[in-house]
């Protein structure tokens, strides 16, 4: 298992070979990929994301192991970006490997939802307008309780 918490980027194709690397007892990996979006279509230049070093590594490896033990997981792998980010940057990666493909895609998920709901993280976005903090949404909450 592995969290990572950083501000540089990833290779995504880099990170999915090195955790599927050697596994040869799971039959499904799933992987994830968030995304910075601009839903304001043209207006966010940048999404500043913050987090308290420690704590936030803490409470992800907490939730990863938990998902590890509910659906026997043989490897998880989260991976969060913070600092400055674009439209376009990747934010963070799930990594699933499991025996089973339902399990690797419903931990995932779970993983999925926690991360933008529930982890240490607080978002602004910056634009020629301003900027806001991301409030949480109810439908964010709602998919984390679910499981």
């Amino acid at each position: 298992m592995r969290v990572s918490v950083q501000q540089e980027p990833f290779d995504l194709g880099a990170e999915a070979n090195r955790f599927a690397a050697g596994d040869t007892g799971s039959g499904a990996i799933v992987t994830f990929t968030g995304v910075v979006r601009d839903l304001a279509q043209g207006d966010l230049d940048v999404m500043e994301i913050e987090h308290y070093p420690g704590m936030t590594e803490k409470a992800i490896a907490a939730i990863a192991e938990d998902a590890r033990q509910r659906w026997s997981l043989a490897d998880v792998l989260v991976i969060h970006r913070y600092g400055r980010l674009a439209p376009g940057d990747r934010i963070m990666m799930v990594a699933t490997a499991a025996r089973h493909r339902k399990d690797a895609f419903d931990a995932a998920e779970f993983l999925m939802d926690y991360l933008k709901s529930r982890a240490p993280f607080w978002k602004k976005e910056i634009s020629g307008e301003g900027s806001d903090w991301v409030a949480a949404k109810d439908e964010d909450e709602a998919a984390l309780d679910r499981w």
